[in-house]
């Protein structure tokens, strides 16, 4: 009889379901649990490979027909920001950024809806209940906190944070080669300051602070305004069958 570790990874995939990137295609999805004392090693191996994580599943694209899925991680020691992505940190420059713990609030609650409601009213997140919220944000088997974004103010230099209302969130992984944007949100009436780029900004600036050489940014969809965006920081480097490949 052969055994088996309980700590050894089993996979899943799921059935075809509505690609929500491209037009007229299905995706499937290979799936795993990340529990336990291994959590933390598996999340790396498994991100190194090109999942990414949702609470403690970690997922990949297992699409028939379709590789239009890429996994993207910006070089951080080499990344040189491009005269509208210098325009973003202008624009940005009075907010802060302080890591706390990954646990919830009412307020990040009452963001994350006006965020979702204006952004993403008929997407899978469109049903969130603070229950949800809350599972999204504390059931992590990993190194994950959450950063807040407020105004900076007199005591800011000091301190480390802002002061008034909460203006933007990320969810983020830490790695040991980097640092993994798992979810983020904001603001959805400041449009005029881009506050998605803004915190992939600020996140490659804390990854290289922290002497990581990755920023972790999902999936980049080929075709897919959705995700076309994550081209914009380079240079980046894109799994492919032979592994990582340096772009820009």
């Amino acid at each position: 009889m052969t055994s088996h570790s309980r700590d050894a990874p089993q996979f899943y995939l799921t059935s075809p379901s509505v690609c929500p990137y491209l037009p007229g295609k299905e995706e499937r999805k290979v799936f795993t649990h990340i529990v336990g004392r291994r959590g933390r090693e598996l999340n790396e191996i498994l991100t190194q490979g090109g999942f990414r994580r949702s609470q403690t599943i970690a997922y990949r694209p297992a699409c028939d027909t379709c590789r239009a899925c890429v996994s993207v991680r910006v070089l951080t020691g080499e990344f040189e920001p491009s005269g509208n992505l210098k325009r973003v940190l202008r624009n940005n420059a009075d907010l802060i950024g302080n890591e706390i713990p990954n646990r919830p609030s009412s307020e990040q609650y009452a963001l994350f809806r006006r965020y979702v409601d204006a952004r993403h009213a008929d997407g899978g997140m469109a049903d969130m209940s603070v229950l949800d919220y809350s599972m999204m944000v504390e059931d992590s088997h990993v190194d994950t906190l959450l950063i807040e974004y407020r105004r900076r103010g007199i005591d800011s230099g000091i301190t480390g944070r802002g002061e008034g209302d909460l203006i933007a969130v990320a969810l983020t992984d830490v790695m040991s080669d980097g640092l993994s944007m798992v979810y983020s949100f904001y603001d959805p009436d400041r449009q005029d300051r881009s506050l998605g780029t803004f915190m992939i900004l600020d996140h490659i600036r804390r990854a290289r602070a922290k002497g990581l050489p990755y920023l972790y940014l999902g999936y980049w969809v080929e075709g897919s305004k959705k995700m076309g965006y994550k081209a914009r920081f380079t240079p980046q480097e894109r799994l492919g069958a032979h592994g990582w490949v340096r772009v820009g």
